[in-house]
């Protein structure tokens, strides 16, 4: 399907005049706003609680979200799973707040109570007898759980008893909390004390806030650690970058490394735009976010592979065209089915936008201006700085793309 007749062209070089510096702005602006006010992470690169409820009764998501807001919780978002086997299901992710996770001075109180003074000081005896005085204490991550080691086989209603001394303690509800866990030997005892985890106080809010429709267990609890989501922040970083440098490697190879530079250079300004657009509406960047860069980084490959393909098709049959001209042929040839290509994905991603609901809606966000980016830049991007390179090699005595001996050796080839 052809949009113009066959053989017209259009001037796209004598326009990247207006298209760079917008480019070099939008880019540099973009780059601005990573570092200040930077990226609005998401629990997956913040840390944080994902609950999966199904309600008894139908309920809205901004419901769901009124009755989680405040408090110790931040970022709350809540997503509607339509699933028709589990009706009324949703997902529910928030962010806690750094001082309410258990801190410094209340793992010291901890501690204390559990008679272990970590430098080898004398303890009470009345308060704390053997079977009752621990000689190791850690914490989890989380904060929801405290495991003890004991020389001697542990009293666990004692335990109970020492912290309870701690009015703002609380432990999960169980029959057999705390607990022991195990002997490793006769000297080596292990105690496991639950506590409240952030899923059990958000489904405790969720209960106290809608009453009967909330069930009586959640169908999932998962909780994001911040050392575990700064290593998903520093490996979806990684993945970028890797996959920019093999694509640099692949066009290299395929084409000519005068090529490469333009491709990198505008799968960087296309994610960069994608960034920069998500930091001005403060959307929150999660696995998503990356997924849906690392979708576009691909298809603005893609897209500007095709025009290359064609560009190094037209360089033997227009030798005496400058590369800029064959940059123009190229692309006018092209444009038919970028328009085709283009408008078909945008078609398929729309409908995610406009009626999907909160991480589908942003990824459909990310896509859409990923796809208009990616589209953009092959054009007044990728082919503007490979003829700029074609240019800068040809005055310094480099056989420029556009000369005969390199049209005889691409026809060759």
């Amino acid at each position: 399907m052809e949009f113009f007749k066959p053989g017209r062209q259009f001037d796209f070089m004598k326009q990247r005049v207006f298209w760079i510096p917008l480019s070099l702005f939008l880019a540099l602006s973009s780059t601005i706003l990573l570092f200040y006010p930077g990226p609005n992470y998401g629990t997956d690169f913040n840390g944080g609680t994902e609950v999966e409820v199904a309600f008894t009764q139908p309920i809205q998501a901004g419901g769901i979200r009124s009755a989680l807001e405040g408090g110790e919780f931040q970022a709350v978002d809540v997503v509607e799973v339509v699933d028709p086997k589990i009706p009324n299901r949703f997902l529910i992710r928030v962010q806690v707040k750094e001082e309410e996770k258990l801190q410094a001075g209340k793992q010291a109180q901890i501690r204390n109570a559990l008679c272990f003074s970590g430098d080898g000081t004398a303890v009470d005896a009345a308060r704390c007898p053997e079977n009752a005085r621990a000689v190791e204490v850690k914490f989890s991550p989380g904060g929801d759980k405290i495991v003890a080691r004991y020389e001697t086989l542990p009293d666990s209603k004692k335990i109970a008893e020492q912290l309870s001394t701690l009015p703002d303690l609380r432990f999960r509800p169980s029959e057999n909390n705390p607990h022991v866990v195990g002997t490793a030997s006769k000297n080596d005892h292990k105690v496991e004390i639950q506590l409240p985890s952030k899923g059990d106080v958000l489904f405790d809010r969720l209960k106290s806030k809608l009453g009967a429709i909330v069930p009586e267990k959640p169908l999932k609890v998962e909780w994001v650690g911040p050392k575990a989501g700064k290593q998903l922040r520093d490996s979806a970083r990684n993945s970028v970058a890797i996959a920019i440098v093999f694509i640099m490697l692949y066009l290299a190879f395929r084409f000519d490394l005068r090529f490469a530079p333009g491709v990198v250079v505008a799968c960087l300004h296309d994610a960069l735009v994608i960034l920069g657009v998500f930091v001005v509406l403060r959307k929150e960047v999660t696995l998503t976010t990356i997924s849906a860069v690392l979708t576009i980084v691909g298809y603005s490959m893609n897209d500007t592979v095709v025009v290359y393909d064609r560009i190094r098709e037209t360089l033997p049959k227009h030798k005496g065209k400058t590369f800029a001209q064959i940059i123009n042929l190229s692309v006018s040839e092209t444009l038919s089915r970028t328009i085709l290509t283009s408008t078909a994905t945008l078609l398929s991603v729309l409908p995610f936008f406009i009626w999907g609901t909160g991480v589908i809606k942003d990824f459909a966000l990310a896509m859409l201006i990923g796809i208009v980016a990616g589209t953009y830049s092959s054009i007044y991007v990728a082919a503007p700085l490979t003829e700029w390179i074609d240019t800068k090699l040809a005055k310094r005595g480099t056989t420029p793309m556009a000369s005969p001996s390199r049209t005889m050796r691409t026809a060759a080839g």
